[in-house]
């Protein structure tokens, strides 16, 4: 088979990074929180968090199942190049990759910020690879729409129900500081992503939440917070649910944890059957959209 031209030598996904080892919790933690007033309380509290769900993370290994899809999947397409991971708080870091790597290589690097929404933590904070090239933002693809539906449909399966009738659909993203969200367009991205990953799969009861929020209690926050939105749906006449997290692209603590262990509690004592839809991980759909991204990206004039 014929060989495309590629005008780009490699592809790096950037993500946050996770511990992958009970020894590394507490040194990864310290990474992420540096500079932070931080309560000891809260510190540990999490620390017990990554001891509930196995003493690691599965962030590190899920993303580098996604950078050996994408790599086949380009090479499929006629791409022999490597696709590389960098991570802002865990090995190998993406501050060291952008050091190692000079001006000219650099130009010829597609960079995948492993976010779904656009905010300065989410977003600007990645834009370490300066003079590489960025794939845009995935809240207006709709390959990005249509890989979560099929996330729904297995969480709909878990609950044994035919369709959405009766089933609340709560979609969650990573609630931020209301003032951060004032100066970026995470909100609405989430908001038309829910919307977009709803009218494709059918789905005609919805909600938007957030999760994990964290900072001082005082400070205004994205909300509402999902474990009060399950709270709620006995009132309203349901009683099954699935909770979506699509602004999270693989799972780590705040799916694994947040979802899967504390609002998994509050629904049960709500008397609510709720289902966790997967996150889109290496999904041959959501893989194929990541390369038309980086396809796309690449034709870019320099």
């Amino acid at each position: 088979m014929q060989r495309a031209v590629t005008p780009f030598d490699r592809v790096v996904l950037l993500g946050f990074g996770g511990p992958e080892s009970a020894q590394e919790i507490r040194p990864f933690l310290d990474r992420v929180l540096e500079g932070r007033n931080v309560p000891r309380a809260r510190y540990e509290a999490v620390v017990g968090n990554y001891e509930l769900i196995g003493g690691k993370s599965p962030f590190n290994e899920l993303t580098r199942r996604q950078a050996h899809a994408l790599q086949r999947e380009l090479h499929a397409r006629g791409h022999d190049i490597p696709v590389e991971v960098g991570y802002l708080y865990a090995a190998p870091f993406a501050r060291d990759l952008a050091a190692r790597l000079d001006a000219n290589e650099l130009r010829r690097t597609v960079a995948v910020i492993l976010s779904a929404f656009q905010s300065a933590a989410s977003w600007e904070r990645y834009q370490l690879l300066n003079g590489a090239r960025y794939t845009p933002p995935l809240a207006k693809n709709e390959g990005y729409a249509h890989a979560y539906v099929q996330c729904l449909a297995q969480a709909l399966a878990k609950l044994d129900a035919a369709d959405f009738s009766g089933v609340a659909v709560i979609f969650t993203a990573h609630s931020i500081p209301q003032s951060m969200t004032d100066a970026s367009l995470y909100a609405s991205q989430f908001m038309e992503t829910a919307e977009r990953i709803a009218h494709h799969a059918g789905a005609p009861d919805w909600t938007a939440a957030y999760q994990s929020r964290s900072g001082q209690p005082a400070d205004p926050w994205l909300e509402p917070d999902v474990r009060e939105v399950l709270k709620q749906l006995p009132g309203r006449g349901i009683d099954k649910a699935i909770v979506a997290p699509i602004g999270f692209l693989c799972d780590h603590v705040e799916v694994l944890y947040d979802l899967d262990v504390d609002a998994a509690q509050i629904a049960r004592e709500a008397g609510v059957q709720m289902a966790r839809a997967p996150t889109v991980s290496d999904r041959p759909l959501f893989i194929g959209m990541l390369a038309d991204l980086v396809e796309r990206c690449a034709e870019l004039p320099s």
